[in-house]
């Protein structure tokens, strides 16, 4: 039997892993974080752990670079599921409207995990998006954004949302925010895995 410690340790080294392989394009390592049934969620997919892996791979290859950075984390353990919340930043680069640009994205991953066979793994991961913004690399050209579309989306990925649609990405809607009801619906599912029901 691991300790809290030792448990709130193993979920740590995990969420961190998560990052550096994923960003890194490590997609061997990068499977063993997530359970067999384990499914993603993002703004551009919505999947399989499988899925997801292959979809990024794919646009590795292709020259796509999605970064991710950590801040603090909150772990809730109990027995042996738990739900983590990791302070986070999505950056990502691309041409907006022909000017190459930096979007960055603020929020959480809100991450529901399961010891089985006394490994911790990724059972779903559903990012939080709280806030966004669009840097030219250039600060001399400036992108001239469709304000009608980039109103379109949710205020907290917004022009993460207006660049993934520019490359040819499907964005989800109604992914949770800050405040609201997707994110109240969220928290009520956390607490319904740490009771034992499924997520």
């Amino acid at each position: 039997m691991s300790t809290p410690q030792e448990d709130r340790l193993a979920l740590r080294d995990l969420l961190e892993n998560w990052v550096v392989w994923r960003d890194a394009g490590d997609w061997t390592r990068f499977r063993t974080v997530w359970h067999d049934d384990g499914r993603m969620m993002a703004t551009w997919f919505q999947g399989t752990a499988d899925e997801f892996i292959a979809v990024s791979r794919k646009g590795f290859e292709n020259g796509v670079r999605i970064l991710h950075f950590l801040g603090g984390t909150s772990i809730d353990v109990a027995g042996d599921r738990a739900i983590t919340q990791t302070k986070m930043t999505i950056s990502q680069r691309a041409k907006v409207e022909g000017v190459a640009c930096d979007v960055v994205c603020t929020g959480r991953f809100y991450d529901f995990l399961e010891r089985r066979d006394g490994r911790w793994g990724l059972v779903l991961r559903q990012p939080i998006y709280e806030k966004d913004r669009l840097d030219p690399i250039d600060p001399a050209e400036v992108p001239r954004l469709d304000r009608a579309v980039l109103e379109g989306f949710p205020e907290g990925y917004r022009h993460l949302a207006y660049l993934q649609t520019g490359i040819g990405y499907t964005v989800k809607r109604d992914m949770p925010g800050l405040a609201g009801p997707e994110v109240e619906a969220l928290y009520d599912r956390g607490k319904a895995w740490l009771e034992g029901h499924n997520c």
